[in-house]
């Protein structure tokens, strides 16, 4: 039958988490939320995004958008290394920050999640799950847009909590231990038969892994598309906006300030009224011209973006593909080659 495929193997555990039913289970779990309250979860790009090429590239194991738009990372470390703390501060803080573009509002940043699944102990405390917040000294909590979750598969376990089961399924190293797995809960239900499903016959499960690969390959594309496409949309819708609301900011100030000018007093009323004109017409131009050259960007960067996908994707170029969306120099080379 060949060795057992654990879910200790980077590979296959990746490959656990394509399956949503598993997914949303395992978070509901982890994070203590009624399944209900997750509607939907998303799977994302796994490269974390770097303004210049000589920035360290954060690439994740498994990344979800939640319906409430938070992401949610989640880590699995077999063997303790150096400095592994610092790497997951690292990893969570680039989550936090790859959204946010020159000129939005702070409100953009979205609450960010990272649960680690680790094969080490971090101390000798009993505690294997444990949840990492910014509080003061008190207790008293600073924001939640910062959240670290720690589950230590080799320590006793309570009987308590619904994470029992998960660990235990992780723990599993052959088939007769996954048989022996009794548990009434679904979403564990649901991965252990998905490492069933990764532990088939040779020839059988070549059949399943084509099937499998060809629906990933196809979703992946479609992320690929609407997401790289919504970035490059309102980089180019900011850049335009910002240009057409300054043109009709000053056109719109200079009449404005004309008129009120002459209204007050000719010497004095003109100085006024044009400073304070153009003052106001620029910050409304400003934030007409961005809204309506943002969405015109995305409507153009969707469509180009998504005319290369498929011309790449045809082709079999996954690897091009990948490296597009972020490499916009790279991109652009591309958008020539293929006369887009």
């Amino acid at each position: 039958m060949g060795k057992f495929v654990s879910l200790k193997y980077d590979f296959s555990f990746k490959r656990l988490f394509m399956n949503e039913e598993v997914l949303r289970g395992f978070i509901s779990d982890v994070l203590d939320m009624a399944p209900e309250e997750i509607r939907t979860v998303r799977l994302a790009n796994t490269f974390l995004w770097r303004r210049y090429a000589r920035q360290k590239q954060g690439i994740l194991d498994i990344l979800v958008e939640l319906n409430d738009d938070s992401k949610v990372n989640i880590e699995l470390q077999v063997r303790l290394f150096a400095n592994w703390d610092r790497r997951s501060l690292f990893y969570l803080a680039k989550m936090y920050t790859e959204d946010m573009l020159v000129g939005q509002k702070y409100q953009k940043l979205r609450r960010c999640i990272c649960i680690n699944i680790l094969g080490f102990h971090l101390d000798e405390a009993p505690e294997y799950h444990r949840v990492y917040r910014l509080r003061d000294r008190e207790g008293r909590e600073f924001s939640d847009r910062f959240e670290i979750h720690t589950i230590e598969l080799n320590k006793p376990l309570s009987g308590k909590s619904r994470l029992d089961d998960w660990i235990r399924l992780f723990q599993v190293e052959t088939r007769e231990e996954l048989d022996m797995l009794k548990t009434e809960n679904k979403g564990v239900l649901a991965a252990a038969e998905e490492v069933r499903k990764m532990n088939f016959g040779r020839k059988l499960r070549a059949l399943y892994d084509a099937y499998k690969i060809e629906q990933w390959d196809k979703q992946a594309v479609e992320d690929y598309i609407r997401e790289e496409a919504r970035k490059e949309g309102l980089e180019a819708g900011r850049r335009e906006g910002h240009r057409e609301g300054l043109e009709e900011g000053i056109e719109q100030g200079l009449e404005q300030g004309m008129k009120q000018g002459i209204e007050q007093g000719l010497e004095q009323g003109m100085k006024q009224g044009i400073e304070q004109g153009i003052e106001q017409g620029i910050e409304q131009g400003i934030e007409q011209g961005i809204e309506q050259g943002r969405i015109q960007g995305m409507s153009q960067g969707e469509e180009r973006f998504g005319r290369l996908a498929l011309c790449l994707a045809a082709d079999k170029r996954y690897e091009d593909l990948e490296r597009a969306a972020g490499d916009r120099e790279f991109r652009e080379k591309l958008y020539q080659e293929y006369s887009i």
